[in-house]
């Protein structure tokens, strides 16, 4: 009798998550589990912002998917999904196809432009390590040839982050605590830099409080980040970003660097395959498959629930998506043994963190508020724990973040 096939789109938080947890549930002789990436690692997305800044080497933000799976009970195949075709139950791949009877998308977002002209060619997205290795050489090389060009050396080291959210309020903490030290580097003058964040939100991080937030921007305007709130980017340029205020005139901001953290969409397999979707999200059931598709789960960035005490959509997260990794297994080994009381995803909020660079923080864990050195201690904590569920301790102890105060 033909063992079902189970198959993995994508090796992030959610799909590696489901595998882990998924080839202790069900045995080798019960089911075929593939799972397919683009890349042979995986990477902690919420470790970029470091990489990118050139605080954390990009190579300490991934490892070896095949580290972590059990060779014996998972394939790995290395490849990128380009299509899925749900009626054939069937994925195409850019180097050939594969077949399965359950199918877990977990393909991660891509960013959202929102048709911005210029954006797509002048500016810098943080979506990958080597997204992250390319936007760190590229803040060296202005400060490395800073002093080689006569005309307009000051804009080369201008940087624009556009977006005060997460990623980029990461970002900017690391590449405040970088900046000094490339300037020591490179003999440059530190009233040089400019840095400047524009966001299109009245306020920066909504989803903390008041008075989190105020300690944060306080912190990175100490460090001379210039804010600009309730402001959209127009344009971005070769070597300038037009922004705009609500009723005033748009503004010119030259500059050598445009950073965009402002938005994500879900991953664009999810249109092309033609199904339902909301920006690249697809609105799954509580057991996490997508209505009338028994055999097909969406979770992760890819994925839209609605938060019931707010109306509004889970933001994409890596704790939801670990925790729907979890779910995600669990339903699938229920699947395999014949059981139809498939469990639905109830999101556990254990806390948020914001990094603001290598010894302050923000955040809420179990709802209390913290701030500075405790934060910056738990959001280490937190990234290690990350590590530990997928990797156990191994991984921890190669990977993990031990410089705690």
């Amino acid at each position: 009798m033909r063992k079902p096939k189970i198959v993995v789109l994508g090796a992030g938080y959610g799909g590696l998550m489901t595998v882990t947890r998924l080839q202790k549930l069900i045995g080798s002789n019960e089911a075929e589990i593939i799972l397919v990436n683009k890349n042979e690692y995986h990477y902690e997305t919420t470790w970029l912002h470091a990489a990118s800044a050139g605080t954390l080497h990009h190579d300490r933000v991934r490892y070896d998917i095949k580290k972590v799976i059990n060779g014996s009970k998972v394939q790995f195949v290395q490849a990128t999904a380009e299509a899925i075709r749900m009626d054939e139950k069937k994925v195409i791949l850019d180097n050939g196809e594969v077949e399965f009877d359950y199918l877990v998308i977990a393909l991660g977002s891509d960013s959202e432009t929102f048709g911005i002209k210029g954006l797509d060619k002048y500016a810098y997205a943080i979506t990958n390590v080597n997204a992250a290795r390319q936007i760190r050489e590229h803040i060296e090389y202005q400060f490395a040839t800073y002093h080689n060009e006569d005309e307009k050396k000051d804009d080369r080291l201008t940087i624009v982050v556009a977006g005060a959210g997460f990623t980029g309020i990461e970002f900017l903490g690391e590449i405040t605590n970088r900046i000094p030290e490339l300037c020591k580097e490179y003999d440059v003058d530190r009233s040089k830099v400019r840095i400047v964040c524009v966001d299109a939100a009245p306020m920066a991080l909504p989803q903390f409080d008041r008075d989190l937030v105020d300690y944060a921007i306080s912190l990175l305007e100490s460090k001379g980040v210039e804010f600009h709130s309730g402001t959209t980017v127009q344009e971005v340029r070769e070597d300038s970003v037009l922004i705009c205020k609500k009723g005033e005139e748009p503004q010119e901001i030259k500059c050598g660097t445009v950073i965009w953290s402002a938005g994500v969409r879900g991953n664009c397999i999810i249109e092309k395959s033609g199904i339902e979707n909301m920006r690249g999200r697809v609105k799954v059931n509580l057991d996490l498959r997508i209505p009338d598709k028994d055999n097909i789960f969406v979770i992760g960035d890819c994925s839209l629930i609605i938060n019931e005490d707010c109306n509004r959509p889970y933001p994409p997260t890596a704790q939801i998506a670990m925790q729907q990794g979890e779910v995600c297994a669990r339903n699938l080994a229920k699947l395999i043994h014949h059981q139809d009381n498939l469990e639905p995803f109830v999101f556990d909020d254990k806390g948020t963190v914001c990094s603001l660079g290598e010894d302050d923080a923000i955040g809420v864990v179990f709802g209390k508020k913290i701030k500075g050195s405790s934060a910056s201690f738990m959001k280490k904590v937190v990234d290690n724990r990350a590590l530990f569920m997928v990797g156990g301790t191994s991984l921890v102890l190669k990977k993990g973040k031990f410089k705690l105060f």
